[in-house]
């Protein structure tokens, strides 16, 4: 607006001195002019306002006259609350971002208990699509009774525990509800089926702990009554020592599952590490005469193995996972029968040990449970073969911390093959021979 009254006042200074110089006439006449030049350059200048106004993002058009003093703050206040938009979209983006990372699934529902928006880990959770099912009632998209009733609650003062079945599959999922904005909810997921699992295996594993030490304990606290109350003259030094002898076998069984359950724990606790450069040949063959003398000459052994190849790892636990597969062969081959062991490269650069009987065998359904701490097929014989159900959970733990995997091919009444792979990585150069030791 100064500027504008500066012009108009130049111009009429103008018009007055050419009015005294040229007449009154020529004075309006330029005064007349200056206001037409105005008008026609402010016309000009609107122009060019109105083509920048339909794209406001671009910077205003230069020297527009008295509008540089509107458009410059508009102009700065555009840029400034672009700049903001800007900082709130990345922010918004990480903010999304980390959702989508949690690994708990998030729901957001809007007043009605509509879907507004959910992480891929909900829509994995509860079977959600975003796409489709936006704007939806939440119960009518997750079709669970126990959900709906907690879904339509008040207040949420506990989370909801379920059980989902998908493709044979159970899942666990601990659901919680809360408010937030004025009329808005927050459904968070979390799947703790395996915290569920290892809560059920800690159970089962001390009731397995307490059943197999209450049997021998339960022995021998009935031998040392029957000792105690029994006169002396009327049990024979024969019974007295059929007596001891029974109680030396529980005694022993005890301790066996002790030093076992340590073994467990010792394999679990301690970090993982390569271990040293172990010549096998000697582990394998110090195993195989054990396995020889508890057969007793009742069974037949066949050997492959590869005198030259060797690996890195810790020679106690290979000795015990090796002897855990070598004895359980000849425990559960009835004689005759024939066990072979094998020590060699595949073709595919891994070594693999491998133990092969002509035994019972297993049933299908019961070798992804073999390696559980105390599962026995068969109870009985476990018992009868001096088992603390421990071995092959031992022998896996082995495997892994070795980089290896135990694999298991039965069929019952077919015998069985034990196996463990050591990767290409682990098997090392330039040990002295077995055989010429």
């Amino acid at each position: 607006m100064t500027k504008t009254l500066m012009s108009i006042a130049t111009w009429a200074i103008l018009g007055w001195l050419a009015g005294l110089w040229l007449g009154a006439a020529t004075g309006w006449g330029v005064f007349s002019v200056g206001l037409l030049i105005m008008v026609l350059v402010s016309g000009v200048q609107l122009s060019q306002i109105s083509r920048w106004v339909k794209n406001i993002n671009a910077p205003p058009p230069p020297s527009v006259g008295p509008w540089d003093e509107i458009l410059a703050p508009i102009y700065r206040t555009l840029k400034r609350y672009r700049s903001d938009q800007a900082r709130l979209h990345d922010t918004l983006g990480s903010v999304m971002a980390a959702v989508e990372a949690l690994p708990d699934g998030t729901v957001l529902l809007n007043a009605d208990m509509e879907l507004v928006w959910c992480n891929q880990t909900a829509s994995n959770h509860l079977g959600l699509n975003t796409l489709t099912d936006r704007h939806h009632n939440i119960i009518n998209i997750f079709r669970v009774p126990e959900f709906a009733r907690y879904v339509r609650q008040e207040e949420w003062p506990s989370p909801l525990l379920i059980h989902t079945h998908y493709n044979g599959n159970t899942r666990a999922l601990l659901i919680n509800m809360t408010r937030y904005g004025p009329e808005d909810f927050l459904l968070v997921t979390r799947d703790v089926t395996q915290i569920e699992k290892l809560e059920t295996m800690r159970r089962d594993f001390i009731a397995n702990v307490s059943h197999e030490l209450r049997t021998p304990l339960t022995v021998l606290a009935g031998f040392l009554e029957t000792l105690d109350e029994t006169p002396a003259d009327a049990v024979s030094d024969e019974q007295r020592a059929h007596y001891l002898n029974l109680m030396r076998e529980q005694a022993n069984r005890m301790q066996a599952i002790i030093s076992d359950l340590l073994t467990l724990s010792t394999l679990e606790s301690q970090p993982q590490g390569d271990g040293e450069p172990l010549n096998m040949t000697d582990i394998i063959r110090a195993s195989l005469d054990q396995a020889r003398a508890l057969s007793a000459g009742r069974h037949e052994f066949k050997t492959d193995i590869d005198a030259n190849l060797h690996i890195t790892g810790m020679a106690n636990e290979l000795t015990s996972a090796i002897s855990n597969l070598i004895n359980n062969a000849v425990h559960y081959t009835p004689p005759p029968g024939t066990i072979t062991v094998e020590w060699k490269r595949k073709p595919d650069g891994t070594a693999l040990f491998a133990v092969t009987d002509t035994g019972i065998g297993v049933a299908t359904k019961d070798i992804p449970r073999l390696t559980e701490r105390f599962y026995r097929v068969d109870h009985s014989r476990s018992r009868a073969t001096g088992g603390t159900g421990l071995g092959l959970a031992i022998t896996r733990h082995v495997a892994l911390r070795h980089d290896g995997e135990l694999k298991v091919d039965s069929r019952l009444g077919a015998g069985s093959r034990f196996s463990i792979v050591f990767p290409a990585r682990r098997i090392v150069a330039g040990l002295p021979d077995a055989s010429d030791a």
